[in-house]
């Protein structure tokens, strides 16, 4: 199959021709027939978080099953599904209490071939990485059957690969994690595809304010479209004092999706007494978050994370779908662009320039 290589941090990928295995007993072969480009990716390309290397990047993405292992129950050929980085065990502590999410981060080597198994991804001789058991920049995927979830047929895939990441992320930190109340106030900090996502979740959860803040006066009024009933742009004066002068104290809730020390303060300033802030972006390692501990105590504020929505995917992905369906999940509107295998580290730029025009920019495969 053809693929995205990277060889190097911060150079242009390589379209190579990678050998994919055939899948194992609870391995599942899928043709990907699109491809979201996230900012996640980005913090791998540009070296910000490590990985190895060669290794193909990429994690949000939709196509139809091809072949399936021997034991595999979820999915059978001809099925079009959704991938998702954190699959589940279904035994553990966490998978038995509706944790799924964080399922991988104690259980992840069972989701992976062995050292003495041949790799699933290799050119040559040369193994390729399989970033987050995924490595969705190509035409084909292998991956363990708990990172799939089957849907509908009829739902469009370059529309539904957004699901995969971005929305749950967005959208689930607003219903699972944080689990807005239907009249309360909403603030969401970075206005790219995960905070339009969490905006668009607020609204359908029933916020009466949605404050959108972010430095892109373009991304600020797509941030409209999505359900805000407010922007703010720290360009033009304190964000603090905006939001709380426009909530009257606060907000209920306030989601950062940016990934940085100052924007995850900033969620947690801008809150209410018993407000809940929720970091759903992905701060560098070895950074620390600094909130004022007395205030921590008598405000009885929550400072929270949440890894990929809280999500129960093969639960909330058909639901995704039957909201879209409604009209009330605005995945038409997240993509900006779509593009080909050899347009994605154009596309990672564009995300490491914040290009104001830029929610989404989503892969296209034939």
């Amino acid at each position: 199959m053809k693929a995205a290589v990277m060889r190097e941090a911060n150079k242009p990928l390589s379209i190579e021709e990678v050998t994919i295995s055939k899948p194992g007993p609870r391995e599942v072969l899928v043709r990907l027939k699109a491809i979201g480009v996230c900012h996640s990716d980005v913090h791998f390309w540009d070296g910000n978080f490590p990985t190895e290397m060669p290794v193909i990047l990429g994690h949000e993405s939709a196509g139809v099953v091809e072949q399936v292992g021997s034991m595999v129950s979820a999915v059978k050929p001809g099925d079009h599904v959704i991938s998702i980085l954190s699959p589940f065990c279904g035994v553990c502590e966490y998978c038995l209490t509706g944790h799924m999410s964080v399922c991988h981060t104690v259980n992840g080597d069972q989701f992976k071939r062995r050292p003495d198994e041949a790799p699933r991804l290799s050119i040559g001789k040369e193994k390729v990485g399989q970033f987050l058991n995924l490595s969705s920049f190509a035409e084909q995927i292998l991956v363990h059957e708990n990172a799939l979830c089957a849907i509908d047929k009829d739902m469009p895939l370059d529309r539904a690969c957004l699901i995969g990441c971005g929305v749950i992320t967005g959208v689930g930190s607003v219903f699972h994690s944080a689990q807005v109340e239907p009249g309360s106030t909403v603030a969401v900090i970075g206005c790219g595809g995960v905070g339009l996502a969490a905006i668009n979740g607020a609204a359908i959860a029933g916020a009466s304010r949605i404050i959108a803040v972010d430095l892109s006066p373009e991304k600020l009024q797509l941030a409209t479209r999505f359900g805000a009933t407010d922007t703010v742009n720290p360009k033009n004066g304190n964000a603090i004092e905006a939001v709380k002068e426009l909530t009257k104290g606060g907000v209920h809730y306030s989601f950062e999706c940016v990934g940085s020390k100052q924007t995850a303060e900033l969620a947690y300033h801008m809150l209410r007494p018993r407000g809940v802030a929720t970091i759903i972006g992905m701060i560098s390692p070895g950074v620390n978050i600094e909130i004022p501990g007395i205030e921590l105590l008598v405000t009885e504020k929550r400072l929270q994370g949440a890894v990929m929505g809280s999500n129960r995917f093969r639960i909330d992905f058909p639901r995704f779908v039957d909201l879209y369906r409604q009209g009330k999940l605005h995945l038409d509107d997240l993509i900006s662009d779509r593009i080909g295998l050899d347009g994605i580290t154009g596309a990672m730029q564009n995300l490491k320039n914040n290009k104001g025009t830029v929610a989404r920019q989503v892969v296209v495969l034939d």
